[in-house]
């Protein structure tokens, strides 16, 4: 990342402290309801409603099992840290104050141009002379016809590849969907979006994170809402006693109300994983080497070996990237080239 201007981009303070915290109540309300459940479960449910010890049994056992994965998958979306654009990408500052010198853009465009040909960037803007159009009609016999991009783009009158993407704040050149999250206050790597839910950029480093903790999550209420049924039912029969009917009663409606709203979140993000976009890319038009809206750089998070997608683990694919970034900051001589066939084969292997 561009940590030159860091320290202008967060300001420590009182009022950065409070601002600070402020962004942990969401969080905190959400684990406030976990414990709650918890204990309603666990507590009223399990131990002082339900007389089967069998019963009891096998509701703990798989209540706690979808539990844990449930928090491990909440903790590492939280805590795990947002990839960071790699300082090879930043704008030295001789070159820095030449762009910022230049009298036109089409100046600004040969100085990005110059600093970014030997950096692994395949995604570039649609600018200079482009009709819309035009290109969303060449975009929709793409797929077949990947090749023939240049020549048909150049008879549509549409000019490619499009500009450098270059962040003015962290002054450096973005890579490939890399996005400046303005809550963080720096460029992210594959940026999805900031979810305050859990205080964090869901981005490249905690994609798959995220997915599985939509997904346990789902399934942690969808337990809880059918194991609860037939005490929710006994208690509008008048059946249950005690003040404990009302923690199930309530456990019960909060289960099923976030289900139905987590269902539509890790549905659409499936799609998203199926599809290689991400949110903030949903719709954008890319011009990539590879396609587009198709991004090798900052493809799926998920393993090659399908017998660890559910499991809250970094991936295959996770572990490669993150050498392949390192990389960057120490290889220059042929790295675009080695940069873009590696990466291509890894695409070419998840798409098989």
């Amino acid at each position: 990342m561009a940590s030159g201007s860091e320290g202008s981009r967060r300001p420590r303070g009182p009022c950065a402290w409070c601002v600070s915290a402020v962004k942990w109540i969401p969080v905190i309300f959400i684990v406030t309801i976990i414990v709650w459940s918890y204990y309603a479960y666990v507590i009223q449910l399990c131990s002082l409603t339900v007389t089967d010890n069998v019963e009891r049994v096998l509701y703990l056992i798989g209540y706690h099992i979808l539990f844990a994965v449930f928090m491990w998958a909440y903790w590492q979306t939280i805590f795990t840290e947002i990839g960071r654009v790699p300082s090879k990408f930043k704008m030295p500052r001789a070159e820095l104050e030449r762009l910022e010198q230049a009298e036109s853009e089409e100046a600004q465009r040969q100085i990005l141009e110059r600093f970014a040909q030997d950096l692994p960037i395949t995604n570039r803007t649609v600018t200079g002379g482009c009709n819309m159009w035009h290109f969303m009609l060449l975009q929709t016999y793409i797929v077949c016809l990947c090749d023939c991009l240049v020549q048909w783009s150049s008879t549509l009158g549409i000019s490619t590849p499009g500009a450098i993407r270059y962040c003015e704040k962290c002054q450096h050149v973005k890579p490939d969907r890399a996005h400046h999250c303005s809550v963080c206050g720096e460029c992210v790597l594959k940026m999805d979006h900031h979810c305050p839910w859990v205080n964090n950029c869901v981005a490249f480093t905690n994609y798959k994170f995220f997915i599985l903790f939509l997904g346990y999550a789902l399934l942690y209420c969808l337990f809880i809402a059918f194991t609860t049924l037939s005490y929710f039912i006994s208690f509008w029969k008048g059946d249950l006693q005690g003040i404990g009917r009302f923690h199930i009663l309530f456990l019960f409606f909060i289960a099923v109300m976030f289900a139905v709203s987590l269902v539509s979140l890790f549905c659409y993000h499936c799609y998203l994983v199926l599809r290689n976009r991400s949110t903030l890319v949903w719709g954008t038009v890319w011009f990539s080497q590879f396609g587009p809206s198709i991004s090798p750089a900052h493809t799926t998070p998920w393993a090659v070996h399908r017998q660890v997608w559910v499991m809250v683990l970094h991936s295959l694919n996770g572990v490669l990237m993150k050498i392949l970034t390192h990389c960057l900051e120490h290889d220059s001589v042929g790295w675009r080239k080695l940069n873009l066939i590696l990466l291509h084969s890894l695409l070419i292997i998840q798409h098989c």
